[in-house]
């Protein structure tokens, strides 16, 4: 007998928006965090409008994001990894063991990752959210990952919607 309150199977979509070794080094990155009890959100839209590769968020509510490169290039084209500063707690750079460590800023943590997992080259400095933003970010952080765990149990009735 079919029920309608059988789980449909689950399956998310493919995300075009980066290269294959960018999704390589998030998903490595992300079962690093989660090592470290933090929950992963990728590609979350930050109150500034500027959109940040992974987000990541404990029990304890602190904030960390991290900034995807897989290649120099990308490293060079991107100046706006900045801004990610003021949502944080802390900044990091995910990137593959073909970088080397000495091409990325001083005043962010490194991890060197792969599909299967990552470590922490180098942690990165403490700069403790305002309240407010704290708050603000928990708040973006919980929609974005409820909207999105919406979209996979009922994908018709969340069409458009991020």
């Amino acid at each position: 007998m079919n029920s309608l309150l059988q789980s449909p199977a689950v399956t998310l979509p493919p995300d075009r928006r980066q290269s294959e070794t960018a999704l390589a080094i998030a998903r490595g990155t992300a079962r690093f965090l989660a090592s470290l009890g933090f929950s992963c959100v990728t590609e979350v839209t930050l109150p500034s409008g500027r959109r940040a590769d992974l987000v990541a968020m404990n029990e304890r509510g602190d904030i960390w994001i991290v900034e995807i490169k897989s290649s120099l290039e990308d490293l060079r084209a991107d100046q706006k990894w900045q801004d990610y500063r003021a949502h944080c707690d802390r900044l990091f750079f995910a990137f593959t063991q073909d970088l080397p460590c000495e091409v990325f800023p001083n005043d962010t943590g490194l991890i060197v990752a792969d599909a299967y997992g990552a470590h922490l080259h180098c942690d990165a400095p403490e700069h403790r959210l305002p309240a407010a933003t704290r708050k603000v970010m928990m708040m973006r952080f919980g929609l974005v990952a409820a909207r999105r765990i919406n979209r996979l149990v009922d994908p018709q009735g969340h069409a458009g919607i991020e």
